[in-house]
């Protein structure tokens, strides 16, 4: 079934309780990423235009699109390839900072590539990619960002996706 027909099959959507209440209760800003990997297990970082951090391929999902597709989308737009997406390593919430609202990061198996791939980077976006291990990486990303791919390795070799805090592990 499509998301057009589950969306049909839920019925009429449930009316407000509180007229305008819907339009006052808070926004979450949700993005996709993808741990993408080479054959020795270093990770694809790439060099952001818009901003001083490495990161990995993904983005900010658009309104009505989910995680997963938000990462499979940024990152055709940003190195271009059409990747199979694997499963869910990582979801980590991430609190409010300056001028950014607190936002829900999901982080994807981004699959291992052979090296015969042609990455095309988007200029507008992405400068340039470098496969790095985590420690090498770690100067030149957030500590949030370290721990939460240190998460998704962890899940990676357990099988079991993790839930973070701000790339602290929470478990119940």
């Amino acid at each position: 079934m499509s998301r057009r027909d589950d969306l049909v099959a839920e019925g009429e959507p449930e009316a407000e309780f509180h007229e305008g209440i819907a339009e006052r209760l808070p926004r979450k800003r949700v993005a996709g990423g993808a741990l993408i990997r080479d054959r020795g297990g270093r990770i694809l970082f790439i060099e952001p235009t818009y901003k001083p951090t490495l990161d990995i391929p993904g983005g900010i999902a658009e309104p009505d699109e989910s995680p997963y597709d938000a990462c499979r989308r940024e990152v055709l737009e940003e190195i271009g390839l059409e990747l199979p997406i694997g499963p869910l390593l990582v979801v980590d919430w991430d609190p409010a900072r300056g001028v950014w609202h607190d936002a829900l990061a999901f982080v994807f198996d981004g699959g291992v590539l052979t090296g015969d791939e042609e990455l095309v980077l988007q200029p507008t976006e992405v400068r340039t990619t470098a496969f790095l291990t985590l420690e090498e990486a770690a100067p030149r990303i957030r500590p949030s960002m370290h721990r939460r791919l240190t998460l998704a390795l962890h899940a990676l070799e357990s099988g079991i996706p993790q839930y973070a805090d701000f790339g602290r592990p929470r478990t119940a």
